[in-house]
């Protein structure tokens, strides 16, 4: 995902949402954590999920599946799409199925820009 990428925003600000389920400063302290075990910044978890998803593993267990889950939940509301339950589906598979299924109703539903003269 390109820096200049909107879709890279919104994916940042769904991670941002979804880590806000542990307040703010439990947010600041899951990137910190994530920096510092893995190198990746906030601004390039984008590109680098996995991190995320091993940071959340190793703090939380199990329990970093309803991280997750919020995670995913508010890129999809953000993304004006449903969410899909699957659990046989990873972290990082889901997201980037939430990406394709954005960029497909894209295509699907361009905006008209400039077709109507008022």
């Amino acid at each position: 995902m390109q820096k200049e990428d909107p879709l890279r925003q919104v994916l940042i600000e769904a991670l941002d949402q979804g880590l806000l389920t542990l307040g703010e400063s439990g947010m600041k302290a899951i990137y910190f954590h994530i920096q510092n075990v893995t190198s990746v910044k906030r601004e390039d978890i984008p590109d680098n999920l996995e991190a995320l998803q091993k940071g959340l593993e190793k703090i939380f267990g199990e329990g970093a599946k309803v991280i997750e889950t919020a995670i995913v939940r508010s890129l999809c509301q953000k993304l004006g799409i449903q969410p899909k339950e699957d659990k046989d589906k990873s972290f990082v598979e889901k997201i980037n199925d939430a990406l394709k299924a954005a960029a497909i109703k894209k295509l699907n539903y361009p905006t008209c820009h400039g077709m109507i003269d008022m």
